[in-house]
This record gives structure tokens, C-alpha cells and sequence, in this order.
């Protein structure tokens, strides 16, 4: 027995070693950064009435500085997960959701690229990431008790750079050809005409779904995975001053999670070097993406050319070299380990990244497959972005953008001069024109001259520039609607093999018709158009109706089934929530836009309609609730309705499912904001949130003070001059990491 007692003894001894080793095991083995020593940095942050920050500094390091700290204060529990991300240990944080972040983090070399590439980038710019690193590191000194992993901190401005070589690939859509590569899934159907010679089959138009919840709950990621990324959109105008009565006009209307590390973070930041910008950031960023300074503004929409391709690798026996050419490669094989946090321990798991000529390969029960991405090995969208912001006029601008440093997106301009302009920027592979291949499908990966090199000519991408129209938007549609009729470009002066989308949203056509039927494009009437509710009877909102126009209510179904296709076939096609059918159509139209974004098979209706009723019926009691009953803008102690559907230009674009049925927006209308230039005044905007700047702060008093602000479509003003910020400040500090 005295054996048997000592070998339990020694059982729970080794079980409590093994246990404090997967509880420790992480952070000991983190490779610590080594930040430049030495380099103080000093900045004053006024804050005004609604808390946002106004970062000042004597250089535009100082500046950067400042903007870490101030946005640490507003919200360092989403800034540590974007450090954890850009160091490969978000999965110790988020678990399995993180690791596998970490993997792709390690998949496309995010941390290789930014050794590569972030030496070169010039000393200005690097300086700023260094100082913006600095800042972190400052605040996580100063506040041990907030940090929630161990050794994340110090950092350096290399790791800021390798988050922003994860990230931006997400925003051109990675993420839907990763995932269903790593599940051996088919790949989801491409953006972009077909390829001549290569027709493609039509989607199918009805295909029953396993899910038929009208919504489903999701946590909130640094990174937008899955179907959040599917949505993510924007709406952006601008309005010349012959056509917006004297005003040259700029509507920044992102659609963004409205959490998380790709929601908006507002910010004004001024250096005695030059550097003046009002905006709003992403955190993990030293200087704001969009926004204005005193001469021009820019703002962004996603847009979805082909930037992916994927080829199918001929492997040897031994699975370890692929052809190329009638030759055999060894393929680039590393072993990576993932921490995924289980409880209150981090276990290690191993997994293999392999790569091949063409980039990041993945295996599955189908084969090998390697993807190559428009922008891949890139790290010069650093450096564009902080030379935008300080750009003065509109060479100087365009000089950046032509740059192609930045992969993806669409930027919509306007300045002090009344120039507005449209520039479809993608980094868009530079494809070989003639060469027999279907680049709307995956490719055979042992032919090289597949194997593209570089991006297309700046000039080869769509540009309007001071259309006759006197207006530009773009709602995440295809660029050949972007000016109105006469202004607008022919699709057929593009290559098929460009890969440009030709598709429309309902946020589109709507906006192009208010645009078209305007005549002056005062504030007034700019403002009608962005809060729009309405959905045109086109497209997948026509094939959805259309659909249900057919739908024969069988007696023995449901009750509720029946009454309520009625009612949906009474509806206004309005998302205003005065009618009595805009609870039932707020449900029911989110998953056909969906499809419709991911190219993806339509939905079942009667599935749709009867999860909708059912959902209505179980939470309310009835079909014909009011609409701001069931669609809520939520936070803290504030429950709010709201207004908008999915795609429509007052955005709502998803929710999640509270359990009381209301639907709590996640995704739509985030940061707006609205830039005016007059002859002879100086730029003045207004803004708003959603929320507040403190997002993650609910002591706070700006946790949700501008909530009815938002839901009541007002904005609040941007204090971008100095004498301004003074009159409305409510708070000043100096921050410093002197010792």
C-alpha cells in the first residue's frame, strides 16, 4: 500500500508540474523586443468635450508618441490583442478563434515580411513607429495592472509593421480562401468577369441552408473573419462646389465593426512639422487612414477585385517537392507552435507552414494548394499613409496613391481647390494578357509564366477625376457607377483579366439615383441620401421578392408562415421602421445580401421567412413588431433604437442576437464624418461614433455619450483648429517616457 500511496503521490506531483507548465510555458518562451533605447519623446493631449483626443507634439515622433498613449487610455484592452496578433500569441488571449490568426499570422510570413522590408522603409517613417511603439511600452509601464499577457511589452516599431502585413490582406478578402482551403472546402465563386473562354456556370438560385437562425451571436476579433469580413463596406461621397452650391464636400461613412481592433478609433494630431490631420485609426496605428487636413481629404471603401489567385501544386511521393516547369522544387517546409489558451492553461500546439515560388501553400484531403495575393511580401503602405496625411494638394496625393503601397480599397478625394476624384486603387496582379489560363479558377501551379510578378500600371486602373456630374461615390460597388451618366467609365476599356468587380449593392443603385434625381447637392440634400432606408426592387432584394411572389402557403404549415408572407408582400421597401413589415424584412433580407456579397449560393426563402416568424413570434408575441424595438444600439446601461437595414444607406448591417431577441448591431454605420471646404473659410467637419471614444471604459464618461447623437442621425463638430480645441477642452495632460 506505502508503494501505491507513493506512486499517487508521485502522480499528482507531476500533474501539478505539468499543469504549471502549460499555465507558464508561454510568455517564458515569447521572444522579447529590443525598442531602440534612449530617444525621449514628449506630447500634450487635449481632450475636448466628448473626450476625443487632440495629440500635439514638436515632431511628428513626439505626435505618434501621444496618439499610442492617448488611445491606451481610450482603449489598451484592444490594442493588447492587436500586440499579441502582431507578435504571433493572439491565440494565448482568444484561445482557438486566436490561433488561428497565429497561423495565418505565420502562413503569409507577416513577421518575415516586416524583417524584410521594414529596414528599408525611410528614417521619418520609421521613426514614427518606433515612437508609436514607445508609447505602448510607456503606458504598459505605467499601468502593470491592465496588462493581460506576460512579456507582451516592450515592443518595438517592427512589430507594429508585421500587424499591418497581417492585416491589410484581410481587407481585399484572404480570409474566404484561406479558411475553406484549411477545411478542404470548395473555394468560394471569384469577383471579376469570366475570363473569355472560360464561361462559368450561373449560382444556383435557391439552395436549402443547415442554419436557419435568423442571426447568429459572434465574439468580436481583432480581425474580421468569416462572415464579419464578408460585410464590410463603406459608403463615401463627394460633391464639387459648382454642384454643392459653393461647397466642396466630403462624407467619410465607413462601415466597420463597430468593435474590436478594425473599429474606428477618432483622433486629431498636430506637430510643428507639418503634420495636422483630423481622422480616425485603426488600433495598432501611429497615424489615421482617412480623414482630412487643412487642404485636402480622402476616405475609403472596400472594394473586391480578383487579388487571389490559388494554384493546385503537383507533389512527389513524398509530398515534400512540387513541379515546376518539368522540374522538381523542394517545397519551403517550418514547424510553428500556437498557443491556444484552454482554461487556465496554453497549450502548444505544433503545426507545419509551407511555402512554395508562388507563396503561402496549404494542404488538404484534395491536394496542395498555393495562393498568391495581390501586394504579398509588401510593406509600403507604411510609409504611403504617412505621407498622405501630410500631402498638400492633389499631385501630391495622387503621388501616393500611385505608389500602389496600399494593396486595396477604394479612396474617394476632395480639396480646398473644389477637385474631387475617384481612384480604383488595387494593387492588381500583373497577370500576363494572352496566355491561355482561367484566372477565375484555380490554376495549375507547375506552369511559371503563371506565376505573376508585381502590379499592374497605376494608369491601367479606374480614375475620374472632376467629373461633369459634379459628384463621385462609390458604395462598394463596381467603379463603372461612380459619376452618374456621361461621366461614368465604359467597362469595356478594362481587361477581364484585371479582375475588376462588376457588382452592385442596394447602397449603389440607391445612391446613384438620389445623386441623379439632386439638383443642388447642398448639406440638406447630402444628408437625405446618406440616412436613406430605402431598397430598390433590384438585384437580390428583386430575386428575393420575386421568389416570395411564388411562394404558395400551404394550409397544414404554420399560421404564422403564412400571415407572414402577407405581410412581407405588403412591405414598403423601407428600413425607417415605420411600417408595419420592416421587423419581419430586417430579418429576412440579411442573409440574401450576404450571399450576395460572398457570391454564394441564394438562400431558401421559405426557410428564411418561417426562422424570422418564428423568431418574432417567440421573442414579441407577434409578426408586426416595431422595428426599433427589435434593432438596438446597445452599450453599458444605453439601449437604443435604431434605424437602417443590412445594405442600406443609413447602414445596419448585422447584429447579434441578445438574449431577449433584440438584435444588437454589431457592424454598419461606424465613424462618420463630414468634411466642408468654403472659398475664403477654413475646412470645418463634423463627426460621430457610434459609442463614444472610450469604448472599452465603461467609468468613463465618454463610454456612450454620443449614442443619441447617432441614432438621431446628428453630428457633433470636429475642433480641428488650435483656438477651437481650447474653447471646448475639458481636459490637458503632458505624457513623456523621460525618466
Amino acid at each position: 500500500m506505502k508503494w501505491l500511496k507513493r506512486g499517487g503521490i508521485a502522480l499528482v506531483a507531476v500533474g501539478c508540474l505539468a499543469f504549471t507548465v502549460l499555465a507558464t510555458w508561454e510568455p517564458f518562451f515569447a521572444s522579447a523586443a529590443n525598442p531602440p533605447a534612449g530617444r525621449v519623446y514628449s506630447a500634450e493631449i487635449i481632450r475636448d468635450d466628448f473626450g476625443v483626443p487632440h495629440i500635439y507634439g514638436k515632431t511628428d515622433a513626439d505626435a505618434a508618441f501621444g496618439v499610442a498613449v492617448a488611445h491606451a487610455e481610450d482603449d489598451f484592452f484592444t490594442l493588447q490583442d492587436v500586440v499579441a496578433m502582431a507578435r504571433g500569441r493572439y491565440g494565448a488571449i482568444a484561445g482557438e478563434d486566436g490561433a488561428k490568426i497565429d497561423y495565418v499570422y505565420h502562413l503569409i510570413d507577416a513577421r518575415g515580411t516586416a524583417e524584410a522590408n521594414y529596414p528599408k522603409l525611410p528614417e521619418d517613417t520609421r521613426a514614427l513607429f518606433e515612437a508609436y511603439a514607445a508609447g505602448l511600452n510607456h503606458y504598459a509601464q505605467q499601468r502593470p495592472d491592465e496588462v493581460k499577457l506576460a512579456n507582451l511589452f516592450p515592443v518595438a516599431g517592427i512589430d507594429v509593421a508585421a500587424g499591418f502585413a497581417l492585416r491589410q490582406p484581410f481587407f481585399f478578402g484572404l480570409d474566404s480562401v484561406i479558411g475553406p482551403l484549411v477545411a478542404g472546402e470548395d473555394l468560394r465563386r471569384e469577383h471579376g468577369p469570366d475570363i473569355p473562354g472560360f464561361p462559368r456556370e450561373q449560382l444556383p438560385g435557391s439552395v436549402p441552408e443547415k442554419q436557419s437562425a435568423p442571426a447568429q451571436a459572434s465574439r468580436t476579433l481583432v480581425l474580421p473573419l468569416g462572415e464579419d469580413a464578408e460585410h464590410m463596406g463603406s459608403n463615401a461621397f463627394a460633391v464639387a462646389p459648382e454642384k454643392g452650391g459653393g461647397t466642396t464636400t466630403l462624407i467619410s461613412n465607413s462601415h466597420q465593426p463597430l468593435r474590436g481592433g478594425v473599429a474606428w478609433y477618432e483622433l486629431v494630431v498636430e506637430s510643428e512639422e507639418g503634420w495636422h490631420f483630423a481622422g480616425a485609426n485603426f488600433p495598432g496605428s501611429p497615424f489615421p487612414f482617412l480623414g482630412h487636413n487643412e487642404h485636402l481629404g480622402w476616405t475609403n471603401t472596400v472594394n473586391t477585385p480578383d487579388m487571389i489567385d490559388v494554384y493546385q501544386l503537383e507533389l512527389d511521393e513524398t509530398g515534400t517537392r512540387y513541379k515546376l516547369d518539368g522540374e522538381w522544387r523542394d517545397l519551403e517546409s517550418a514547424w510553428v507552435t500556437l498557443p491556444v489558451k484552454l482554461g487556465p492553461v496554453v497549450l502548444p500546439i505544433r503545426r507545419e507552414v509551407l511555402r512554395s515560388v508562388h507563396g503561402p501553400v496549404i494542404r488538404n484531403d484534395k491536394g496542395a494548394f498555393a495562393v498568391r495575393y495581390g501586394g504579398i511580401g509588401r510593406l509600403e503602405q507604411l510609409d504611403a499613409y504617412y505621407r498622405l496625411n501630410k500631402a498638400t494638394s492633389f499631385a501630391e496625393w495622387e503621388a501616393q496613391i500611385s505608389r500602389l503601397a496600399i494593396p486595396s480599397t477604394n479612396f474617394i478625394y476632395a480639396d480646398q481647390d473644389g477637385t474631387i476624384a475617384y481612384v480604383y486603387n488595387a494593387a492588381l496582379p500583373n497577370r500576363p494578357e494572352g496566355v491561355e489560363a482561367n484566372w477565375r479558377s484555380v490554376l495549375p501551379g507547375d506552369r511559371s509564366d503563371l506565376v505573376w510578378q508585381g502590379a499592374v500600371d497605376y494608369e491601367a486602373l479606374p480614375r475620374i477625376v472632376n467629373p461633369a456630374s459634379g459628384w463621385l461615390y462609390n458604395s462598394n460597388n463596381t467603379p463603372f457607377t461612380a459619376a452618374g451618366a456621361g461621366s461614368d467609365l465604359d467597362p469595356d476599356a478594362f481587361s477581364p483579366v484585371m479582375g475588376i468587380e462588376l457588382k452592385q449593392t442596394n447602397r449603389s443603385r440607391r445612391a446613384y439615383q438620389l445623386l441623379t434625381e439632386a439638383g443642388v447637392l447642398d448639406r440638406a440634400a447630402l444628408e437625405r441620401i446618406k440616412y436613406d432606408t430605402g431598397y430598390a426592387r433590384e438585384g437580390y432584394v428583386a430575386r428575393l421578392f420575386d421568389a416570395l411572389d411564388t411562394v404558395d402557403v400551404i394550409p397544414a404549415e404554420a399560421k404564422e408562415f403564412g400571415e407572414a408572407v402577407e405581410l412581407l408582400r405588403t412591405w414598403d421597401f423601407t428600413a425607417d421602421g415605420q411600417g408595419r413589415a420592416d421587423a419581419l424584412a430586417l430579418l429576412v433580407i440579411r442573409d440574401f445580401m450576404s450571399a450576395d456579397y460572398g457570391n454564394r449560393p441564394f438562400p431558401d426563402v421559405r426557410e428564411k421567412v418561417q426562422a424570422a416568424a418564428d423568431h418574432l413570434v417567440t421573442h414579441f408575441g407577434r409578426l408586426d413588431p416595431p422595428m426599433a424595438e427589435l434593432l438596438r444600439l446597445r452599450q453599458g446601461d444605453l439601449d437604443l433604437p435604431l434605424d437602417g437595414g443590412s445594405d442600406t444607406l443609413r447602414a445596419s448591417t448585422t447584429w447579434d442576437v441578445d438574449d431577449d431577441g433584440r438584435l444588437s448591431l454589431k457592424h454598419g454605420d461606424s465613424f462618420i464624418q463630414w468634411v466642408e471646404w468654403q472659398k475664403g473659410k477654413r475646412v470645418f467637419s463634423r463627426s460621430i461614433q457610434p459609442f463614444g471614444s472610450a469604448t472599452t471604459r465603461p467609468e468613463s464618461p465618454h463610454y456612450t455619450d454620443q449614442m443619441q447623437l447617432f441614432v438621431e442621425h446628428k453630428l457633433k463638430p470636429v475642433h480641428f483648429w488650435r483656438d477651437d480645441v481650447m474653447a471646448n477642452a475639458i481636459k490637458r495632460t503632458n505624457v513623456t517616457n523621460a525618466s
